[in-house]
């Protein structure tokens, strides 16, 4: 069977979070064990086998990856354009790259590349879109409301992020990923609204609303 040095999955806190653990492992086994029970103390196990209560900094920046990697696959089953879905699907694996990096304290795994990616999306985007010149609101069609979604828990993983650095040193891509995605993600919802043809939904002050 093939044994190779490979990253694998395992249970944290109690919502599926992949913990990357390194070694020389069984691949034909390595996803089998699901349930460890392991977490029941209200611990969970880090890559490198050091042990942290769940609600500690560094999980909770974990979760919150993970959790706004979980929201672009929601995005990701809207039917996106061609373009738009493969760039969701390789931030998808970035944000993977960052999990892993986030639960081996010292290890990196995100490069300065993947940041200049996002910049280039960004501008790619925005380069078709008229320019903004009123505030606008989360919505127009499904798929832009939800990109709006993974926006803010973008904003909340970069949080959790910069809060874990306050203690402990982290790598300068994985903040700048995080900034940089919140805004290429507001660009792709006004991006998807514009496929759709579909306007921005613009806020009105309440002396608009009302007058």
């Amino acid at each position: 069977m093939e044994r190779q040095v490979a990253h694998s999955w395992t249970q944290a806190f109690g919502v599926g979070y992949p913990i990357i653990l390194q070694g020389i492992i069984d691949m034909g086994n390595r996803l089998s064990v699901i349930a460890t029970r392991t977490g029941d103390d209200g611990t969970t196990g880090l890559g490198d086998g050091a042990r942290l209560g769940k609600d500690e900094p560094r999980i909770a920046a974990m979760g919150d990856v993970d959790e706004l990697n979980s929201t672009l696959g929601v995005l990701a089953a809207e039917g996106l354009p061609e373009g738009i879905a493969a760039d969701i699907s390789t931030i998808q694996h970035d944000l993977f790259d960052m999990g892993a990096e986030l639960c081996i304290p010292g290890h990196i795994a995100l490069r300065d590349e993947q940041v200049a990616f996002l910049d280039t999306r960004l501008a790619h985007y925005n380069a078709a879109l008229a320019p903004l010149k009123e505030f606008i609101l989360p919505g127009g069609t499904r798929a832009a409301a939800l990109a709006h979604i993974s926006r803010t828990v973008c904003r909340r993983a970069e949080r959790s992020v910069i809060a874990l650095g306050r203690d402990t040193t982290i790598n300068a891509p994985v903040r700048q990923y995080l900034n940089r995605l919140s805004d290429l993600l507001f660009v792709l919802a006004r991006a998807l609204n514009a496929h759709a043809g579909r306007s921005d939904v613009y806020w009105r002050s309440e002396r608009l609303r009302n007058g």
